[in-house]
């Protein structure tokens, strides 16, 4: 039958098993709202206040459940404003599928309004793109998108659809006219799909180096990313880690990949890393780098970076292997895979001394400088743990309460937590929280966010209402830009040009206030109980909450590695 390349559009997405679309309508894609408006009954529209948001909800569904999140945007500014999201996605390595507007083809090139060549403008962040010169080609170009984003090391992809294109009408076959398809056969083909384009990019020749590597260490060491969550190889991990004795570590996008309550668990490495991490790597005569990609962040001045130890180097993006520290054994491909093979070569050993050294790493507590009556950002972060139970999605924008989240939140699966590593998104948050709401519509969310990035996000208060999604909202109030603030404090003699954000406003509760979400201001321990009390009852009845906790403003992330400095030169108190 005929079909406008719109609803060619919308029933390649549900064939795809698109639920949901995150977006924000305009002139060059009305042909594709004017047809969603007549599928509501199988595929969900989220309307957000700022295109950038779409994107971040999208990567927050995807991070969220390992699916491909969706969004949908105009031409112009309204694709411009996907950009960060889409970079965000990119080098998180996200599966994110950014549809945009364009104006027709005969006015692509000439200046036209609201035209711009936003293939060209995305091409160095996603995995790849499209633009749609022929409405026949386009339900081929959404399935190949589709295996793009998920295959391999995900990420996301563009399809940039001119207004003529999703206008047009060319000849199509209905999923209903080739026989309906349960949701459980769906999901079977596209998980086949994706089977398909895993190729073994490596031999048992790889497998017995690296086998051996571990068989002859006597002090290895772990050090997991967010591959681990991408490729769900966190029961292979746990599996490696307990055969071969070994004290793990993890990126701050591995977080949920290994349970922060085993006793293997050494915590978070690199720049905000703990000190059994941190020392565990310098100490280490083996570092087993899995799904992970050796960022600055984490080795600091990388070229005396375990610097006693062999690596080996697992991933599934053979452009990451030897980038930025030299490999003795790699393997390229998936990481699931692989250490299911590798399991079987490795002989079980113990090493009770080299253990015993890293616990005793462990027992170096900080002294943390709480003043009286003070709310300290553990006490916010481990009682809100405590209330949402264990399987709780985190989700973080960036700054500081984003690595006190990472260091004090009890994280016992994978993709529990949500934030932008690599790219630092500030205002990543909010989107990302209702996106993986949305996702998982039975699991408590709460956002930790600061008082600056709240300020780049607080319009989708307006979102979260408009869809009565009960995310906990927690913004860490210090009324300045913290994380600047401290290096500023540690490096630029305490010169906070431009970071304190003083006391004039907003009143964060009025305004939430004014968007019909209900807040609560905390100033100290029994008031942020009370507050997160209310709050429980506000999401049991489907609303958003959010809670403001003051805290001290020079209240510090510890412990830091000076950028350039080994990670074993770490600073461990709140002035220098």
């Amino acid at each position: 039958m005929l079909c406008s390349g719109a609803r060619i559009l919308i029933e390649s997405l549900i064939e795809n098993g698109v639920d949901t679309i995150f977006g924000y309508p305009g002139g060059s894609v009305l042909h594709i709202y004017d047809e969603l408006s007549k599928y509501q009954d199988r595929i969900r529209h989220i309307l957000v206040s700022h295109e950038q948001h779409a994107a971040h909800a999208a990567d927050g569904y995807a991070r969220s459940t390992g699916r491909v999140g969706v969004c949908l945007a105009t031409s112009g500014p309204g694709a411009t404003n996907l950009v960060t999201g889409i970079a965000t996605a990119f080098v998180d390595s996200v599966p994110v599928i950014a549809i945009t507007g364009n104006v027709g083809i005969p006015l692509l090139g000439k200046d036209s309004f609201q035209e711009v060549d936003i293939t060209g403008i995305t091409m160095p962040i996603v995995k790849h793109n499209w633009i749609v010169e022929d409405v026949k080609d386009l339900a081929q170009i959404v399935h190949e998108a589709f295996i793009v984003a998920l295959s391999g090391r995900p990420g996301p992809v563009l399809i940039d659809i001119p207004k003529d294109i999703s206008g047009a009408v060319c000849e199509y076959q209905l999923k209903e006219s080739r026989g309906q398809e349960s949701e459980s056969a769906l999901k079977g083909r596209m998980l086949r799909l994706i089977e398909k384009t895993k190729r073994e990019t490596f031999n048992e020749a790889d497998i017995e180096r690296a086998a051996s590597l571990i068989n002859s260490s006597r002090r290895p060491m772990i050090y997991a990313g967010g591959g681990v969550n991408n490729s769900g190889a966190g029961g292979e991990l746990k599996k490696l880690a307990e055969l071969v004795d070994a004290p793990v570590s993890l990126s701050l996008m591995g977080m949920g990949a290994f349970p922060n309550a085993h006793p293997l668990y050494a915590g978070l490495i690199g720049m905000h890393g703990t000190v059994a991490s941190n020392k565990a790597a310098q100490k280490a005569d083996l570092l087993i780098a899995l799904g992970a990609r050796f960022s600055d962040r984490v080795t600091g001045g990388g070229s005396m970076f375990a610097r006693n130890a062999k690596i080996i180097h697992i991933d599934i993006d053979p452009a990451e292997i030897n980038k930025n520290i030299a490999a003795d054994a790699f393997i390229a491909g998936d990481l699931k895979i692989i250490l299911s093979r590798l399991i079987k070569k490795i002989k079980a050993k113990k090493n009770p001394e080299w253990n015993s050294e890293i616990e005793s790493l462990k027992t170096k507590l900080l002294k943390e400088r709480i003043r009286k009556n003070a709310l300290h950002p553990r006490f916010v972060i481990q009682e809100t743990a405590k209330a949402l139970g264990e399987n709780a999605v985190i989700v973080t924008d960036v700054g500081q309460h984003q690595i006190w989240t990472a260091q004090f939140y009890p994280f016992k699966h994978p993709r529990s937590f949500l934030s932008s590593g690599g790219m630092g998104t500030m205002g990543y948050g909010m989107g990302a929280a209702f996106g993986a709401k949305i996702a998982n519509p039975s699991l408590p969310v709460v956002l930790f966010t600061g008082d600056g990035c709240f300020r780049m996000n607080q319009s989708e208060l307006a979102t979260m209402v408009r869809y009565a999604l009960p995310v906990l909202i927690i913004i860490f109030n210090n009324q300045t830009l913290g994380m600047l603030r401290q290096w500023q404090d540690f490096f630029y003699s305490s010169n906070y040009f431009e970071t304190d954000l003083d006391n004039r406003g907003p009143d964060f509760i009025k305004l939430a206030g004014a968007y019909g979400v209900t807040g609560f201001r905390a100033v100290n321990e029994s008031s942020f109980l009370d507050a997160l009390s209310k709050s429980a009852k506000l999401l049991s009845e489907g609303r958003p909450a959010l809670i403001e906790a003051i805290i001290d403003k020079d209240e510090k992330v510890i412990p830091m590695v000076p950028g350039g400095k080994t990670v074993d030169e770490q600073i461990m108190k709140g002035s220098q």
